[in-house]
């Protein structure tokens, strides 16, 4: 007779199994919900943003991004529970591709341009990925990085446009470091509040995580290209 041994779970399988099992059906609900409307919205921008790169249309300046874009959130915000807040999702990342446009264009005339885009794509699907994963199985609570994380985006926010408008490249890279390590957590901030119940609605858990998604690519874009212009 064949006897098969197996080991007893470790405590990290015991933690890791333990809270799955908390996580309650409408939890895993919202987060279906988010992740299958999150990747048509990233489906929909990549489109706007590949159609403003082969028309090269001109960018909308500091202004009426920074009014597309919160009035747009303002919008999704205001209408969440209803089909008009799904509709303006798809508004708001439209809108947030065609401003990534100029961007990728200035990338893509680079020398190895295009392996800079696939490198920062890569990139940020691998710290999504990882940080999703880690934030459905973690013990740790992180409700508490909420405050640090807004405060840390607000200092970023206030010191892109200071290296905007007196053209200091060496802040602006600073500036998209900092980004990066602030998406990154950022996001497996939402993923937690979502899977623990703190977010209940996924109009407003799929624009947070595209936020930070598109925020994290954009900032990797401009650590790459920064790297591949001085090869």
């Amino acid at each position: 007779m064949n006897t098969r041994y197996t080991h007893p779970p470790s405590l990290a399988e015991r933690a890791r199994a333990q809270d799955v099992a908390h996580v309650t059906p409408a939890a895993r609900k919202v987060l279906r919900n988010t992740y299958t409307l999150l990747g048509l919205n990233l489906a929909f921008s990549a489109m706007v943003a590949a159609v403003a790169v082969a028309l090269s249309w001109p960018g909308p300046g500091i202004l009426l991004t920074l009014a597309g874009y919160f009035g747009l959130l303002f919008a999704v915000n205001r209408f969440r529970d209803s089909s008009k807040g799904v509709l303006l999702t798809f508004a708001l990342t439209g809108f947030m591709g065609y401003t990534l446009g100029p961007l990728l264009g200035s990338v893509l005339g680079m020398a190895g341009g295009g392996q800079i885009v696939t490198l920062s794509l890569a990139a940020t699907a691998t710290v999504f990925l990882a940080m999703s994963s880690w934030a459905t199985v973690t013990q740790r609570d992180l409700s508490g990085m909420g405050g640090f994380l807004f405060i840390g985006m607000i200092v970023a926010i206030l010191a892109g446009l200071g290296a905007i408008v007196f053209e200091i490249p060496a802040l602006s890279l600073t500036v998209s470091a900092v980004v990066v390590l602030l998406m990154a957590g950022m996001i497996a901030f939402e993923t937690q509040r979502i899977v623990r119940g703190g977010e209940t609605n996924y109009v407003m858990a799929t624009t947070g995580l595209f936020v930070s998604i598109f925020n994290l690519f954009t900032s990797l874009l401009q650590l790459f290209g920064f790297m591949g212009s001085n090869d």
